[in-house]
């Protein structure tokens, strides 16, 4: 008979101050996942938690039951109600989460798990715009501002808004695999992967009125990534000057060209690993690489392991 397994129970943390938009987010995300995960809400006292909006909700659940969840999630608070000491109340309901738990931010969460001390010496992640505020309040973390998310182990950490949604979607990839990812981001309509390395802040994520913009070159890049394309093909496909197409590239992407063919290769890459079984050497044909080492080598850099481990690991979790 085959074993049952149970879902994997995820407890929001709701504070006073949420923000209503990434606090639903846990569950949107991971409640679309085929019954993989319970999700889960709780807050720390009595009566309705404020909002940082004109309205407060009602979380039934109590802060116990973050002593039973395989992973927290602590969404952002207004920045007003954050420093760099907890309430004696929230740092009780944090010292109830397990040794082994995982536990994520969102946003200004991750001054909540620094102000807890569970960041020190990890590599961390916020909205870009309080990174000054950051540092100031907890030197002991090693901030990156500039990416949309941070995994280091057990703890992941996320910059604001939309990057709960890829934090939460990286959490179902990197639990079942790419195919149930794929299929939680089409039920919520939203883009099934970025690259927790993408840039948090693009300076024209859309171009200026009347100027020409890469969009429509990277959509046929990603039609063409077999071939061995160069930032000179990129650049005559869009019909702008190199060093034109290299400056409103890195505008509107928040990336090098070469960096962001790289990253969408190793994409693809990860998804047949996942889904085929195919050859290491075949699989990098059909993304550009031009050998299975040079796969096993951006791999390696990308994520710390073989394309053979990498295999091993989400079909499993698939199955």
């Amino acid at each position: 008979m085959r074993e049952t397994r149970r879902p994997q129970r995820v407890v929001v943390l709701a504070l006073n101050g949420v923000y209503p938009f990434e606090l639903g987010i846990p569950s949107r995300i991971l409640g679309m996942a085929a019954d993989r995960y319970e999700v889960l809400t709780c807050a720390v006292g009595d009566g309705p938690v404020r909002t940082n909006a004109d309205f407060a909700v009602t979380v039934e659940q109590g802060p116990e039951i973050l002593a039973t969840a395989d992973t927290v999630v602590i969404p952002p608070v207004d920045p007003s109600l954050v420093g760099a000491e907890l309430s004696a109340e929230v740092a009780a309901a944090l010292a109830l989460i397990r040794p082994q738990a995982r536990i994520v931010s969102i946003c200004t969460g991750a001054f909540v798990l620094a102000a807890a001390g569970l960041l020190d010496g990890r590599r961390a992640t916020t909205h870009w715009s309080l990174a000054d505020r950051f540092r100031a309040l907890f030197p002991r973390v090693e901030l990156d501002p500039d990416v949309l998310f941070v995994d280091d182990d057990r703890i992941l950490t996320s910059a604001g808004a939309a990057s709960g949604v890829d934090v939460c979607l990286h959490l179902v990839r990197k639990d079942h695999g790419s195919e149930l990812a794929n299929t939680v981001a089409r039920y919520c309509v939203v883009p099934p992967f970025r690259d927790g390395g993408q840039a948090q802040y693009i300076e024209l994520p859309v171009p200026q009125e009347g100027a020409a913009g890469t969009a429509a070159t990277r959509v046929w890049a990603m039609e063409h990534l077999d071939e061995p394309l160069t930032l000179a093909d990129l650049a005559r496909h869009a019909r702008m000057s190199l060093r034109t197409f290299a400056r409103r590239f890195v505008d509107e992407v928040g990336m090098s060209p070469g960096r962001w063919l790289i990253q969408q290769r190793l994409a693809r890459a990860r998804h047949l690993l996942e889904a085929s079984d195919l050859s290491v050497d075949q699989i990098a044909g059909r993304v550009g690489f031009a050998t299975g080492a040079s796969l096993r080598q951006h791999l390696h850099t990308a994520i710390g392991v073989s394309p053979q481990a990498y295999r091993r690991t989400f079909q499993a979790a698939s199955r």
